[in-house]
């Protein structure tokens, strides 16, 4: 017999901010949930240190920014304060060997053609993700098409200069911890396109990473568990799900059961290969778990005596693309208050699977000769600290930032990636419509399972499962305005076919003109 003890209205696997946004609104609403965690701690993919080098720091999700208005609602309620990471002064693109520091969301860039090549990669993707619908990207008119293609097959059809098939390289590493050749363009598309764009999901300011948490991140988690009392189980990894009966029998791996009527499942989907159901999972269901793998990232955090980049008039962000460098971007991670100065830097995809083999100290050096180089700085050679998180060896996230779709899995089992499964529902950031991937997709996701429950419970309507987020007060979102030239320069491909090789050189020249004039270029 189950102790009645151990009976609850809902079961909540993973106490990652997803699942504990789900316990909380569950639990506002009269429920008696029960969140079970694999971990010592909550938080899942964020996860802050405390200690006296660093006063705090964070190895996991960090960032937040305009238009992540829900997570930003839970900081506001708890009293969690944000402050901008600094991008004061100048920010560096080292490339072949160089520093060009700049200022603005992307390096610009000297050459006319590249200009143009640069300007019709980004106009191109955000025009493409227009077409893909936000909650079911398999349905986009091309999208059998472009989920068949990966996103260096797309790079290979609209980039024409090495220079931005690089930086191309980069965007995607950086913002789903993976190569070109590993996702779909149609899910990196809707990725890009669920953020707000290339510009919002790439920028600081204005940007996706705009904002910390003064205290880190994890404090979000940690008043969610506070509140949800004892009805946070840590230590708690589910092995088993049993819905065959008339309660869902949930089973963890030191032999307690737990009883309830729903279970919202909030963990990575690559997770639920750890667990037994029954009955068994449908078939679509069972394959996608095995076919949408985690990304691969190391954060790494230099901490230093003095923020010697600011004095020399850089602010911290260094945009490094160069095969053998480490690091691929580094924000400033300086406290508010000019405390503890101290860079983050991102080891990414193919770079991480590379150096996961080097010890912490190795990769430590690698990391200070190349701030050295592209800082010109004898400095950055002599860290005080130095902090490190590779989350592919997390066994209870397999991997971050989030998990992504290879070529073809999205057209053929995206679709199922939120469908309940008898009385399971699903959570967890891969499931979100806005910012997946993100701290902002993981609440969206948890109160959009919560409220799916409460209305089979009778509840809420079903008009009422989906809900738009006001925007935040103290954070507003700020339009991204592209020029006239942004919208209506022609690619250089375009260029070609239109007027043949000598028109290219001329408008190639003019458009370098204009964009000099316009400071868009660097003048040295």
């Amino acid at each position: 017999m189950t102790a009645p003890s151990n009976s609850y209205d809902v079961i909540v696997v993973g106490g990652g901010i997803s699942g504990l946004s789900a316990a909380k609104l569950l639990k506002s609403h009269g429920l008696n949930p029960v969140v079970l965690e694999a971990r010592n701690r909550v938080g899942g993919r964020t996860f802050t240190v405390k200690n006296k080098e660093t006063k705090w720091v964070d190895l996991g999700g960090a960032y937040i920014g305009p238009t992540q208005n829900r997570i930003l609602r839970l900081a506001k309620e708890y009293n969690v304060q944000t402050y901008k990471v600094n991008e004061q002064e100048r920010l560096v693109h080292y490339v072949e060997g160089k520093s060009y520091p700049f200022r603005g969301s992307l390096p610009p860039t000297w050459n006319p053609i590249a200009l143009l090549d640069f300007n019709n990669l980004f106009r191109t993707m955000d025009e493409m993700g227009k077409e893909i619908p936000r909650e079911a990207p398999w349905r986009a008119p091309h999208a059998e098409e472009w989920d068949k293609m990966s996103m260096l097959q797309l790079f290979e059809k609209i980039c024409w200069t090495s220079s931005v098939r690089r930086f191309a390289t980069l965007f995607v590493n950086v913002n789903v911890t993976s190569e070109p050749h590993e996702v779909s363009a149609l899910w990196f598309l809707w990725y890009v396109k669920q953020c707000g764009g290339t510009m919002r999901i790439f920028s600081v300011s204005n940007g996706g990473q705009e904002r910390k948490f003064v205290g880190g991140s994890n404090q979000i988690s940690e008043f969610m568990a506070r509140e949800l009392g004892d009805g946070v189980k840590l230590e708690s990894p589910v092995y088993r799900i049993d819905q065959s009966g008339d309660q869902v029998v949930v089973e963890t791996l030191d032999k307690l059961t737990y009883t309830a009527k729903y279970v919202v499942v909030a963990t990575p989907p690559s997770l639920n290969l750890k667990m037994h159901f029954n009955p068994e999972l449908p078939p679509l269901r069972n394959q996608l778990i095995h076919r949408v793998p985690m990304g691969s990232v190391i954060k790494c955090m230099v901490y230093y005596k003095e923020n010697f980049w600011r004095k020399k008039g850089f602010c911290g962000t260094m945009v490094i693309e160069e095969e053998d460098a480490p690091i691929g971007l580094t924000l400033d991670d300086t406290k508010p208050d000019g405390s503890v100065p101290a860079i983050m830097g991102f080891i990414l995809a193919r770079k991480c699977r590379k150096l996961s083999g080097l010890t912490k100290e190795e990769r430590l050096k690698k990391i200070c000769e190349i701030y050295a180089r592209v800082l010109d700085s004898e400095e950055a050679l002599h860290p005080v600290h130095y902090e490190e998180k590779n989350w592919c060896e997390e066994e209870y996230s397999g991997g971050c930032y989030t998990a992504y779709f290879p070529p073809g899995i999205l057209t053929q089992y995206g679709k199922v990636l939120r469908e309940p499964v008898g009385r399971l529902y699903f959570a967890g950031t891969e499931t979100a419509t806005e910012w997946s991937g993100y701290m902002e997709g993981a609440v969206q996701a948890g109160e959009r399972a919560a409220r799916e429950v409460l209305c089979v419970m009778g509840r809420i309507q079903q008009s009422e499962i989906w809900q738009p987020e006001p925007e935040s007060v103290e954070v507003p979102a700020l339009p991204f305005v592209t020029s006239f030239l942004e919208r209506n320069l022609p690619s250089v491909g375009g260029l070609l076919k239109l007027t043949g090789v000598s028109a290219l050189l001329t408008v190639a020249t003019a458009a370098g003109l204009v964009a000099y004039k316009k400071g868009l270029l660097p003048r040295s």
